[in-house]
């Protein structure tokens, strides 16, 4: 799913208490008859300060990933997906200084009024806020330098997926009994490392944050806004083509993952010792027009605008459509005057894909009336 919230996440930085305390103070503690609400928008003094505009040498900090994934390391086909790129271990992305601006955008009063969303999967989503609310995020992954990285690191040229998917963010909040009894699990964690060498945390796998999965977009780049130095647990779980389970650790602040979250199921492992969770996720696509385009709008239907997700859809869709048909006319006009001989069965193999291209566009705008809004069914998981 395209908002899957893949990496954990701990408590606000300093600087930023005022927002803190305004989204604490609206989690009353957690009982067995009592849920846990979601978190209120912060005040909008928080986010009072001088923004800047989006600087690829003040605010990019990359440093390449340790080690990249291929998709053959997880026994899959090299041409399961649009790239022979499974995974990256985390690898720094953006500055201290860009994260204080992303995060002072997207914890604003407009954003938090106007792009709020919530479901049965997550109860606080900021979605479809970049550029109108959100102009540091939006310039920062339009950035032809963050493009660059991105696709460097996926193994084919992307673009974003569609501005209403730039920036998505993931929020939660731990209650202080959560808190409480997470903080006891880490100190026995602890204790049972140091006294008997053991590692791994029991609790890991029994409650995952987003079951097994595919996401809705090719590719995603979840990039960490929180800090998480006192976090345990909280990988990704990839399922391997031979069945195995291999697991990628989960970034600290600033610091991103690419995953080719489309042709690999994947799951969110809970993590512990946490009291908040900010994620950004951001999706991607291939630039080429010749390369297939398999999104679905499954789990993000019934969390978006429809309007507007419809026609950023359906806007960048027609427009690969156009770019492909001008290619084969270019190609039909260079054959004929060439003297060569029309294949015809080619011909109707091109058109047949393009029906199939036009078919799965129609399939996925279900009618707003037959959208359920804020719930998303189970169809994204996948039967383990």
């Amino acid at each position: 799913m395209a908002a899957a919230d893949v990496l954990p996440l701990n408590c606000f930085s300093p600087r930023e208490e005022d927002v803190h305390q305004s989204l604490t103070g609206a989690i009353a503690p957690h009982t067995d008859s009592q849920p846990l609400p979601e978190p209120s928008p912060p005040d909008s003094s928080a986010s009072m300060q001088m923004m800047e505009d989006f600087d690829p040498k003040t605010h990019l900090g990359f440093t390449p990933p340790s080690r990249i994934y291929s998709m053959k390391d997880l026994d899959l086909a090299e041409d399961t997906g649009v790239s022979p790129v499974a995974v990256s271990e985390p690898f720094p992305l953006f500055t201290q200084q860009a994260i204080d601006c992303m995060r002072s955008e997207v914890m604003s009063r407009s954003v938090w009024d106007n792009c709020q969303y919530s479901s049965n999967l997550a109860k606080c989503q900021l979605r479809g806020f970049a550029p109108k609310y959100a102009p540091f995020v939006y310039d920062a992954w339009k950035s032809p330098e963050t493009l660059a990285i991105i696709s460097k690191i996926a193994g084919v040229d992307l673009v974003t997926e569609m501005d209403f998917e730039i920036g998505h963010v993931n929020i939660s909040m731990k209650s202080e009994k959560e808190r409480i009894e997470e903080a006891v699990a880490v100190a026995e964690k602890a204790s049972t490392e140091a006294d008997e060498g053991i590692a791994g945390c029991p609790w890991e796998d029994e409650k995952p944050i987003v079951d097994w999965h595919t996401d809705s977009y090719p590719f995603v780049c979840v990039t960490m806004l929180s800090d998480c130095s006192n976090m345990i647990g909280g990988e990704t779980a990839l399922r391997t083509g031979r069945g195995d389970i291999l697991k990628v650790r989960g970034p600290q602040k600033g610091c991103a993952v690419v995953l080719q979250g489309r042709y690999i199921e994947h799951q969110a492992l809970r993590a512990l010792g946490g009291s908040e969770r900010i994620t950004m996720v951001t999706s991607f696509r291939p630039r080429s027009p010749a390369l297939r385009d398999d999104t679905v709008l499954t789990t993000v239907r019934p969390i978006s605008d429809l309007s507007e997700l419809y026609y950023q859809f359906t806007n960048y869709r027609l427009e690969i459509l156009e770019e492909r048909v001008r290619a084969e006319l270019k190609r039909l006009r260079e054959n004929s005057q060439g003297g060569k001989k029309l294949n015809t069965r080619k011909l109707k193999e091109f058109l047949r894909e393009q029906e199939i291209f036009l078919a799965h566009m129609n399939t996925e705008m279900v009618e707003d009336d037959f959208v359920r809004k804020g719930s998303i069914e189970d169809k994204h998981l996948l039967q383990s």
